[in-house]
């Protein structure tokens, strides 16, 4: 009798260790964004330090005092929510959560891709390779525009993030995000601090998504790889505009915020 890949996979989400390393995987992600934070924070009083990515989180992971084991520590729970996305994309199916629509394992698969990326620089790093994230998006979008069509994919990229931005926009306008959280386990005085960090949190990722998304599509418009950023760049830039400081320093908070969303949803997630 033949098993299907779809079938594997659901059986793989009965297992508590699947449960384990995935709720693993949402304290890992809040941990990443509690630091961008941080790095976004500093960016906007003038502190030097790391870039506000992804990245730089890590690295400033890695010089901690046993930062060397916190970051195998970050990497294996990043792996945990690679594999838990992943998983969605392909079951179509999980114990608590139920079925998933086609728009959610699409976006399950999107987001296990982005995350397996982030564990493999969370590897590399570890490996002692180092990279300057600031530039990768403008070497990545200058390959790209010499592909037949290149250009149109750059736009496509860039409305991609900014449709990821107004849904994430709508989830915390909307509170959407509760739905995927077991708030019957919450106390009431729980369930309201759960709300507020995640509404905030959910706006900050908009914002940043939104950004990173407006200089691709400018990049594609003006033909030009240098406009292309990721979020900390995105951030850089937004610093050097009237009230910059204000307002990524709003961002910064929102970040942790999110971050502070993420660990506290690693105990309440429907997984």
């Amino acid at each position: 009798m033949k098993v299907s890949v779809a079938d594997a996979a659901r059986a793989v989400t009965a297992k508590g260790a699947f449960e384990r390393l995935a709720r693993a995987g949402y304290v890992a992600r809040g941990v990443i964004y509690i630091l961008m934070g941080i790095l976004a924070f500093k960016l906007a009083w003038g502190v030097s330090g790391d870039s506000p990515g992804q990245e730089g989180a890590m690295h400033l992971i890695a010089r901690q005092r046993f930062g060397r084991v916190l970051l195998v520590v970050l990497a294996i729970g990043l792996a945990g929510y690679t594999m838990l996305r992943v998983t969605q994309a392909v079951a179509g199916r999980t114990p608590e959560a139920g079925r998933h629509s086609t728009k959610d394992r699409v976006g399950a698969f999107g987001s296990g891709c982005a995350y397996g990326l982030f564990c493999a620089a969370a590897i590399g790093i570890l490996a002692g390779s180092t990279g300057g994230g600031g530039t990768k998006p403008r070497a990545a979008t200058s390959d790209v525009f010499g592909w037949p069509g290149g250009r149109v994919l750059v736009a496509v990229a860039g409305l991609v993030f900014i449709g990821v931005a107004a849904y994430q926009a709508y989830m915390g306008t909307s509170r959407t995000f509760l739905k995927d959280s077991k708030p019957m386990y919450m106390t009431p005085r729980t369930l309201r601090r759960f709300t507020v960090v995640g509404v905030v949190g959910h706006l900050a990722r908009s914002v940043t998504f939104g950004l990173v998304g407006i200089f691709l599509a400018k990049s594609a418009i003006e033909y030009d790889a240098r406009e292309a950023v990721g979020i900390d760049g995105a951030l850089q830039r937004l610093q050097t505009h009237a009230y910059g400081t204000i307002a990524v320093t709003i961002v910064a908070c929102g970040l942790i915020a999110f971050g502070l969303y993420s660990i506290a949803d690693a105990r309440f997630r429907k997984i």
